[in-house]
């Protein structure tokens, strides 16, 4: 999983321009009827309005990018000279366009003064990643989903801002005698998080 960070305002620029639209790129399913962030990985890593208003002849493409679109902190071409490692880094291999549904919930980060906007990505799924390590307590316990349909019970072992290192703690013997391992940084739920496993 890699975490890619933005800056707050140039994200809201881009949320603002796709709000200001009336019409929209369509994305691979067909027409969109709404504002949405798309992510870019190609000539850099960037967001952008999926909004057209008319202003600008540039098409979405991996190809092309524009220094006002959103740029992944180390990923831009017009500043970073390393971004293509970087890109490599964090995607390997893969180019695109990935039209996301994350537009309200990076609203509602900006809204609340955040300066920097961090994505987490395995390469096909973009989602929000709002906490970092620092706000999980060493050795405190949380849920994980279990991959079986249900959570287990873990002792937070270590953590950094990707993963964390957990270990079973307080289910059935078998599973508290595994070793322990990796789960994403999000997957952490508080004892009163009552989101789906």
């Amino acid at each position: 999983m890699a975490i890619l960070k933005f800056s707050a305002s140039a994200v809201a620029a881009q949320i603002t321009h796709a709000r200001a639209c009336k019409t929209f790129l369509p994305n691979w399913n067909g027409p969109v009827d709404g504002p949405a962030l798309i992510l870019i990985v190609g000539n850099g890593v960037h967001l952008r309005s999926n909004g057209i208003d008319g202003t600008t002849t540039r098409i979405v493409t991996t190809e092309q990018a524009d220094p006002s679109f959103a740029f992944a902190d180390g990923m831009n071409p017009f500043q970073d000279t390393d971004w293509m490692a970087q890109r490599r880094m964090a995607f390997r291999d893969l180019t695109g366009q990935f039209y996301t549904d994350i537009l309200d919930d990076v609203q509602a980060l900006i809204d609340r003064g955040q300066g920097t906007i961090r994505l987490a990505t395995d390469g096909h799924s973009i989602r929000v990643f709002v906490r970092r390590a620092a706000d999980y307590l060493i050795g405190g316990a949380y849920d994980v989903p279990s991959g079986l349909g249900g959570t287990f019970r873990v002792i937070l072992k270590d953590a950094c801002d990707t993963f964390a290192i957990v270990q079973n703690c307080g289910n059935c013997e078998d599973f508290d005698a595994m070793q322990p391992y990796r789960v994403p940084l999000d997957a952490l739920m508080e004892l009163d998080d009552r989101r789906a496993a």
